[in-house]
């Protein structure tokens, strides 16, 4: 009984977003035959976030969904094959490179570019999920604008919740800072810059019950872990500061990576430790986490292709 050999791709591109789809376009151009999977999230975090006003070229802004939408059209336009489907497994052992798509179709690849970004994590109460663009964030430096001279909240105890609360106190009236236990994990300086900050208040021992509000965030109620009382503040902005966790899983066994599980790249390249396996955007980016610098390492990985491939001898 024949059997069907894998569909063997060129330039095979997994996960979409500001990256993938740049690394699509570049790649696309190169005459590079780009095969994209989307993922589970299509057009990656920037779905989901309503305005976005810091990425080059858009005076009047855009919405999140309606960019992504149009950076897909553009790697389109230039051929790039975009196709539903998940990456599930891969084996990056030898050459070509092997990718398990929806846990059963297989492909054999001679390049791949991960773009598979990073999730944000969530205190998991609902009203969090029903204002996710209507006032909760995830994001400060993306939304904080929004908020100029209004009372927001930040959730987080890290370096990156400090940062990210001290960034607000430059923009909004006020901030409440709400950290679940007595102390911070944050570095000494960043706390120093917070407990010095007349527009920060730092609510210790505290977690969030409930955010407020129909259609916008118009409070919160929090509740004290040590006495269990309750008390409401009223506030427009609510930005959760916990954490990201990179989409990096199913590589990690083959690819160098962090504690946290951001994949390492080789620096000022896309290249990560495996011949012919780049990464680009949020799954190697714990820095800056932006749209623009994901759209720029998307087009490093791609060019990085393109040369990996001219020196085979395959381009």
């Amino acid at each position: 009984m024949a059997t069907t050999s894998p569909e063997h791709i060129k330039c095979l591109i997994i996960g979409s977003g500001p990256a993938g789809y740049t690394a699509a376009i570049y790649a696309a151009r190169a005459n590079l035959k780009p095969v994209m999977y989307q993922g589970l999230q299509p057009g990656g975090q920037l779905t989901i976030t309503n305005d976005v006003e810091n990425f080059p070229g858009y005076p009047d802004g855009i919405m999140g969904p309606e960019m992504m939408e149009d950076l897909k059209k553009q790697a389109a336009r230039f051929g790039t094959d975009i196709r539903y489907g998940i990456a599930t497994a891969v084996d990056f052992s030898g050459h070509p490179h092997r990718v398990t798509i929806d846990e059963n179709l297989e492909l054999t690849a001679d390049t791949v570019i991960i773009a598979t970004g990073a999730s944000a994590k969530w205190l998991g109460i609902p009203s969090e999920q029903r204002l996710n663009g209507s006032g909760v964030s995830a994001c400060a430096v993306c939304d904080g604008f929004f908020y100029r001279g209004k009372d927001v909240a930040i959730v987080g105890a890290g370096d990156t919740a400090a940062e990210e609360a001290t960034y607000l106190a430059n923009l909004c009236s006020k901030v409440y800072m709400i950290v679940r236990k007595g102390e911070m994990r944050a570095s000494k300086i960043m706390q120093k810059r917070v407990l010095d900050n007349p527009k920060i208040e730092v609510l210790w021992n505290t977690v969030t019950d409930e955010i407020l509000g129909e259609h916008g965030v118009e409070g919160a109620r929090l509740k004290n872990v040590l006495d269990g009382t309750t008390r409401d503040i009223a506030i427009e902005g609510f930005f959760v500061a916990i954490g990201h966790e990179p989409n990096s899983k199913i590589f990690q066994p083959y690819l160098h990576h962090d504690e946290q599980g951001y994949l390492k790249t080789l620096p000022g390249t896309a290249k990560t430790n495996v011949d012919g396996v780049f990464a680009c955007g949020d799954v190697q980016d714990y820095t800056y986490r932006q749209a623009v610098t994901a759209a720029g390492s998307g087009c490093m990985a791609a060019l990085d292709a393109e040369r990996y491939l001219a020196a085979l001898g395959d381009h």
